[in-house]
Order: structure tokens, then sequence, then C-alpha cells
């Protein structure tokens, strides 16, 4: 299935899904991070080689004489290859890394108010007197976490000969924007190599809320941000599914999330080793789809998956996703250790704080 055009109908008060053309699984038994006893709060990717198992595949049998020095990765890869080689034309290998942004100001924001706080008000405002979250930038620590990123790519590459991604898309917002180019730009990459030129995807975004930092910027402003970086077809200038009243749900996100999916799949040269740099809310989205296990990722994390798409025919049906509108308080709240309580002379609105920026 083909993904036309974006436009403000594709999502606006309500996302529509047709029927799925491909499904998805998650192949297990690659990762760590498949495995219910891993702890997502406490996995550190950098320390257990991207979380890469240390196992035998049955396509080592094919390069038995070769395999006394190639590295787990090098294995891998040819298992992946392998895995492409016997499958019907139908289904399709490929190993997705999902990298998370670096932190940005309103994740420091939330920390600092306390997420009740945060939900019921400041989220819906630009920022305060020290920091602007509208679309927000990287903080000086999440620079340094995409920059931890960078230098462990460098080290997979140097010393495990780890295949570089064959392809990579990215968020439109401006910390995903930002982690991506510092993680991937200036890497020392193999010759022949897919050069760091990453295609910016309206649907990779964080979960569309109420909350300012989910509104992006204009294609204008992310084109002048990374010239060289193509934007996909249909890309508004404005931003047309953000209008600070109404949120996704979960099953709309998804159904988002499965449409960006679709067309990655769908591209020609994504290759087999896929980058996708997002956000904490979308990569769990994107998990569901593939029916991974939950797994949370800390600010600067990358998670791999390797998945399983089969292409199937059915016949097209529509299914109404509804968005939804909550109550917010228009003064800062009395209290909201466990939840927010508005001041009296504040009366909750389901309007926005602010004035929407276009």
């Amino acid at each position: 299935m083909k993904i036309s055009g974006l436009t403000s109908v594709a999502l606006g008060l309500a996302a529509v899904a047709e029927a799925s053309y491909i499904n998805y699984t998650t192949v297990t038994g690659y990762f760590l991070q498949d495995e219910a006893s891993t702890d997502p709060s406490t996995f550190d990717f950098t320390t257990t080689n991207f979380g890469l198992i240390n196992r035998t595949y049955p396509s080592d049998k094919g390069h038995s004489k070769k395999n006394n020095h190639h590295t787990q990765w090098e294995r891998f890869y040819n298992q992946v290859v392998e895995l492409n080689h016997k499958a019907p034309h139908n289904v399709d290998y490929k190993v997705l890394f999902l990298g998370r942004h670096g932190q940005g100001w309103h994740n420091a924001a939330e920390d600092y108010y306390g997420t009740p706080a945060w939900n019921c008000y400041w989220s819906l405002l630009d920022g305060n007197d020290t920091a602007t979250w509208r679309d927000a930038d990287l903080t000086d620590a999440g620079i340094e976490q995409a920059q931890v990123a960078h230098d462990f790519w460098q080290k997979e590459l140097d010393t495990q000969n780890i295949h570089p991604p064959d392809s990579y898309f990215v968020s439109p917002l401006t910390r995903t924007l930002r982690t991506a180019n510092i993680t991937f730009t200036g890497l020392r990459l193999p010759r022949k190599s897919t050069p760091f030129r990453p295609l910016v995807k309206e649907y990779l975004r964080e979960g569309i809320s109420l909350h300012t930092c989910d509104q992006r910027r204009s294609r204008t402003y992310i084109h002048d941000l990374f010239p060289t970086w193509p934007i996909e077809h249909g890309f508004t200038d404005t931003d047309e599914l953000w209008n600070g009243v109404t949120a996704e749900t979960s099953d709309a996100q998804d159904v988002r999330s499965k449409s960006a999916l679709d067309s990655i799949f769908q591209t020609k040269d994504a290759g087999l080793f896929v980058s996708i740099t997002s956000h904490s809310g979308e990569i769990s989205s994107l998990l569901r789809v593939v029916n991974h296990r939950t797994f949370k990722l800390s600010t600067g994390a990358v998670i791999p998956v390797l998945v399983r798409a089969e292409a199937v025919h059915k016949t097209p049906t529509t299914t109404s996703v509804s968005w939804t509108t909550s109550a917010h308080c228009t003064a800062p709240p009395v209290t909201s250790a466990n939840s927010c309580v508005c001041p009296s002379s504040a009366v909750p609105v389901t309007t926005p704080l602010v004035t929407v920026s276009v």
C-alpha cells in the first residue's frame, strides 16, 4: 500500500485506518530487550553490544570456515541476509534501530515541576523564564546523551564491524533532528556505506497531545536547519496536526505509526538495517505495531528490533479512531504531588492557554 501525500485530513481530529496490508511481528531470541527478564529501567545498550545476544545462528553453517574471524554482529547480519533469502516473496526482514532523542527542555521541565503539574498546566505553555519547550531543543545533558550514542556507534563500527544503517529516518521535531545529527554525523563508515542523509517523516513524530512540545515548527525552519536533508513528499509548511485542543489516543497513534512503518518497508532502497530517530511515546507505539514487548527507553537510548513483515491481501475497510480532549488549569496548580488540583479561581478549560503559533 503506497502512502500518499500528507494532509490535514489524514489525521485531523480523528485517525482513519485502512485495512492492514502488511502484518508485522518481532522475531525474538536475538536481543536482550526481547527477553522478559531484561529490566528496561536499568538496561544500558552501550555495555551490552546494543543488546545483541551471544549465540549461534542457522546461517553459521554456510560460513563455518570464516566464522572464527567474524564478530557477533557480522554473523547476525549474515543471518538477516539468510532469512530474507529463504523468505517467501511476500515476507521481508529488517532490523530497526529505534533511537530516542536526548533530553529536551520539556523533559527537564517535567522533572522540575512534577508530572501532574506538567500535564495539567505547564506543558500547555511555551516555556518559563529560563527555558522554552515548544518544539523543545536539547539541553546540554541531551547533547551529551546524543554524543554517547555517536561514540558507541563508532566503537561498534571499529571493533565489531557492525553493519551501519542502510537508511535513516527522523521525526520532524527539533530535538530528534539535533539528536540524529549528533549521533550520525562524522562517523567513520566503511566504504560503500550509505551516507547519513535522513529522510524527515511527519508520522514519526511524538504522540500528538495538548503539550506545546509536540507541535513541530515549519518545513522552512527544518530545511534551514539542515538544508541537505530530504523531507518527504506532501510535508506541509505549517503543522496541520497539532491544535492544542485535541490529542491522539494510543490507538490513533498506532494507526499513524503503522502508516509510517508501511512506507519505510515499501521504500525500495531502505535496506536491511534501518535507523529511526524518534521519541519515547512514538517508539512505544512502533513497538506495539511490531508486537514487541513494552520497553521504555531513557533519553538518548537505542533499541534494535528484528522485524518480520508479511504482505497480505485483504479487502479494504475503514476504522474511525477518535481523538480526545482533556481539561487543564488556567493557573499554576495548588498541589500536584499525586494529582493536579487547580486553584479555586482557575476553572479548568479545554482550550489552549497560549496563542497557537504557526
